[in-house]
């Protein structure tokens, strides 16, 4: 099999204007096969853009589901992060987690939403992340849900900042996550401590659940890792981009 038509792909690269940030935040748009611009897609926004691209292959997966198995093609927003600062900008408790939150919603996607034919209904955009990644795109969600609804969490970081703010909520018959997390995360350690992640996506999935929130939740053999993430992502990648539909802009 020529697996070459998987991996070519078009990127365009972004420096978004940020006034909150007072920065440009770099992205890298990624087109799907076939990309039409009188077409309008489903858009994939990624923290720790480019670890999504090369460590979990996300767009070479979503291409072979694209082109095997008859998934709706979406355009990936990639964003940068740098790693000095990802703590502040990820965690609850971060200096710019605030100011970040604030730009991914309110300038980052409009400034897409300008520039490429990505629907604009909050259901048709996904907000993925890794650990703290995981975390901040929850809190996305929860905070802006206007514009997010739909989260993709590997090994999400939901500790005490994040399980709070779960349960201020009442109702969440709105929110839809897909929740991967692996059994050998009992242990793992970060700049902040060494914490049980399983337990605290235990504890997010019994609050989410009991706030009706529409949840698909994996339990397996796996580690804090991105070897285990990335064979995660096609089953996640269908969840939300399996019902092929086309429409004209």
């Amino acid at each position: 099999m020529d697996e070459t038509r998987y991996t070519k792909r078009t990127v365009v690269k972004e420096r978004v204007p940020s006034r909150v940030l007072n920065e440009q935040r770099g992205v890298k748009i990624v087109l799907p096969p076939g990309f039409d611009e009188r077409i309008s897609y489903p858009a994939l926004y990624c923290q720790d853009g480019d670890d999504f691209l090369y460590f979990g292959r996300v767009a070479t997966q979503l291409t072979r589901l694209v082109l095997e198995e008859g998934l709706e093609p979406a355009i990936i927003v990639a964003v940068e992060v740098d790693k000095a600062r990802r703590t502040d900008e990820y965690a609850p408790e971060g200096e710019r987690f605030s100011a970040y939150c604030e730009f991914f919603a309110r300038e980052l996607v409009p400034f897409v939403e300008e520039r490429f034919p990505v629907r604009s209904d909050p259901g048709e955009r996904v907000v993925a992340g890794d650990s703290l990644g995981g975390a901040v795109s929850l809190h996305l969600a929860l905070d802006y849900p206007g514009v997010f609804r739909r989260v993709l969490s590997l090994s999400g970081a939901f500790l005490e900042g994040t399980l709070e703010r779960v349960k201020r909520e009442r109702d969440l018959t709105w929110l839809d996550l897909y929740m991967v997390i692996g059994l050998g995360e009992r242990q793992v350690a970060t700049a902040r401590g060494t914490f049980d992640f399983l337990r605290c996506n235990r504890e997010a999935k019994a609050l989410l659940e009991q706030r009706r929130a529409k949840l698909r939740y994996v339990e397996k053999e796996g580690e804090h890792l991105w070897k285990f993430w990335q064979n995660e992502l096609p089953a996640a990648l269908d969840y939300f981009f399996g019902n092929a539909t086309v429409r004209l802009t």
